[in-house]
């Protein structure tokens, strides 16, 4: 469970903050936004990264080349966590693929019975593709999801098939269709039933992404004229200059313009309503950072030692000092990014 210590003062792209031309925490002690902890309302579970995907995007480096599991020892003591009178009221699963983790639908049966709201960051594909490393068959999850009322998180970068396959790979979009259709005869995303869908836009290039009331208009109207397709709500998210996305944009030269972007369109607003301030992040191997993008960065939550689900303490999360780095101006750049779309 060691880690080495990251200095606080270190951005995600290793520059210190004294020096850097982009300094977050400078921009919201001077904007006068609180940040302090809200409480823990989520545990987000990072299970796996293993994937059957291996997306321009991904910000966690999945792919079928990845081995990192969550192990059932670790995956019981986040239980432990959630049968504990401590707040925590949903469970966040994701990856990789989350239900490539051998130990998925027991950490999903075992939370609904503690009572908590289950959420899975659900890649649609998995369920056609099945494990790439093993080549066991995915083909019940629609059936699984919607016999324990799971909230699913899905994304699918356009409504056609071009943007999409563009940055998730070849074939991904016929596949999502084929999926979000089994879904739906589940009765996932109708509006009489209660089992949610949701979707997840992220921008297929170097820029803010659109509104998401519009965004949620057009993808609604598409899926439904074109394929028959419902779904609940759709997220927008902003593509963070992090690993794959980063690599990206200093390949084409376009990292610095980028980072600029962000930084220009800061707002205060969406920055008082960060994820970060109600969730916090398990990886795989059961660390605890403030969100999946500093899990990433291995910028691990310090309270006079490095916080893992072993020391699990509710009152020193919510004393803690969020980390912060240029990264963060991703979540808080124009209506905001989280795990659940807009913040502001």
């Amino acid at each position: 469970m060691k880690s080495e210590i990251v200095d606080f003062r270190k951005d995600s792209d290793g520059s210190t903050n004294e020096n850097s031309k982009y300094d977050f925490k400078k921009t919201i002690l001077e904007s006068h936004v609180d940040v302090e902890p809200l409480a823990v309302e989520t545990l987000q579970l990072n299970i796996t990264k293993l994937c059957n995907q291996a997306c321009l995007h991904c910000h966690v480096d999945a792919s079928p080349k990845r081995t990192e599991q969550m192990d059932l020892e670790t995956i019981d003591r986040c239980l432990e966590i959630l049968a504990g009178n401590n707040g925590i009221k949903n469970v966040d699963i994701t990856g990789g693929a989350p239900e490539l983790n051998p130990h998925f639908d027991y950490l999903v049966r075992e939370s609904i019975t503690l009572g908590k709201h289950v959420m899975s960051r659900h890649n649609l594909t998995v369920t056609l593709d099945g494990n790439p490393a093993s080549g066991e068959s995915k083909a019940y999850l629609p059936q699984f999801y919607a016999e324990n009322n799971v909230e699913l998180i899905s994304s699918l970068p356009y409504h056609q098939e071009y943007f999409t396959d563009k940055q998730r790979g070849r074939g991904v979009f016929e596949k999502s269709l084929k999926s979000l259709q089994l879904l739906n005869e589940q009765g996932y995303g109708k509006d009489d039933s209660n089992l949610k869908l949701n979707l997840v836009y992220n921008p297929a290039g170097a820029f803010l992404p659109a509104c998401q009331a519009s965004l949620e208009q057009d993808f609604k109207k598409s899926l439904l004229d074109k394929y028959g397709i419902y779904f609940n709500n759709l997220f927008v998210i902003t593509n963070m200059p992090i690993h794959r996305f980063k690599e990206q944009l200093q390949r084409r030269g376009g990292y610095e313009d980028y980072l600029e972007k962000l930084v220009n369109a800061y707002n205060p607003i969406a920055a008082a309503g960060i994820m970060c301030r109600s969730l916090v992040s398990v990886s795989y191997d059961g660390r605890i950072f403030d969100c999946d993008f500093n899990q990433m960065l291995d910028m691990q939550i310090d309270n006079g030692e490095l916080c893992t689900v072993y020391n699990f303490n509710y009152n020193k999360l919510m004393q803690r000092q969020i980390r912060f780095a240029t990264h963060c101006f991703g979540c808080t750049a124009g209506a905001g990014s989280s795990c659940g779309g807009e913040t502001a």
